[in-house]
């Protein structure tokens, strides 16, 4: 079969051109242009809601990705906002505890004082003695010698029992091997406080007939030499008293708590007459 030629096509086309412009003029493809719009619109509405579904959900993708990355860079500032905050508070309270120290140094200027963080605490058990002492972060190089008191402004810490270049060991006096002259502030009865094991403190050989009664405050009485005077020890939580024996005892409660101690000072001014003697 012959194909048409090139001209014979553009001719038809021309042709068809005309007559669909003749027919338009005149209305004849109404029925055409309905039936297709019939059948178009719906395809086309089709065609949008699936169009703005998938620009919906790219939409959608998109802020997800923005909440998430906005809610990563919230969380972070959060975290780091905490961090700070526990930061200064920290800072507040160790500027309190400072606060303290000084406040109880300045109302007590008889003595000089060093103040020292402490480092760790050392409790350890041997066949014949039980231990509890404190490590300091100032030494011989600070000019803390062994025998120097240690007191916070609550009270009797303990003192001195060795030294190094930038260290030193506090023995509590809530050890078994401490042993502190004191007295009764109320009624001026003398003794000799003592560690016990579980952070206790017993005041023995009180003479009989003098009066201890719990709540009483007990210090250090400067006897002997082995501490300054006045320095607050504890508080009387119960007395033992028997008229067979020569002697009534106290049971004390220490003002200083020993498992919250941070900061301490050191009285540098003071060293006991015969250290050597009173160390185990």
């Amino acid at each position: 079969m012959k194909r048409p030629s090139r001209s014979t096509i553009i001719i038809i086309l021309i042709a068809l051109s005309l007559a669909g412009v003749a027919l338009d003029q005149n209305d004849d493809l109404q029925p055409l242009e309905d039936l297709a719009l019939s059948v178009m619109v719906p395809i086309q509405e089709k065609l949008i809601s699936v169009a703005d579904g998938i620009s919906d959900f790219v939409q959608t993708t998109q802020e997800v990705r923005e909440l998430r990355r906005r809610n990563e860079e919230l969380q972070a500032l959060a975290d780091s906002l905490m961090i700070e905050n526990v930061r200064l508070k920290e800072v507040e309270a160790e500027n309190e505890t400072l606060r303290r120290l000084l406040k109880f140094a300045e109302a007590n200027p008889t003595h000089s004082y060093k103040a020292a963080e402490v480092k760790g605490r050392v409790i350890g058990r041997d066949p014949s003695n039980f231990l509890s002492y404190l490590i300091i972060d100032l030494g011989s190089e600070q000019g803390i010698e062994r025998g120097m008191p240690v007191v916070t402004e609550r009270g009797l810490v303990g003192r001195i029992t060795d030294v190094g270049s930038n260290w030193a060991k506090v023995m509590l006096i809530i050890d078994p091997s401490s042993s502190v002259n004191a007295l009764v502030q109320s009624s001026r009865a003398t003794g000799v406080v003592e560690g016990q094991i579980g952070e206790g403190l017993v005041m023995r050989y009180i003479p009989q007939g003098e009066t201890v009664n719990v709540n009483d405050i007990v210090l250090t009485s400067g006897l002997g030499g082995n501490f300054p005077s006045k320095l607050i020890i504890g508080q009387v939580t119960s007395v033992y008293q028997r008229d067979i024996e020569m002697f009534q005892e106290a049971r004390v409660r220490p003002t200083v708590d020993f498992s919250k101690l941070e900061f301490v000072l050191v009285i540098t001014n003071f060293l006991p007459t015969e250290f050597e003697k009173l160390v185990p």
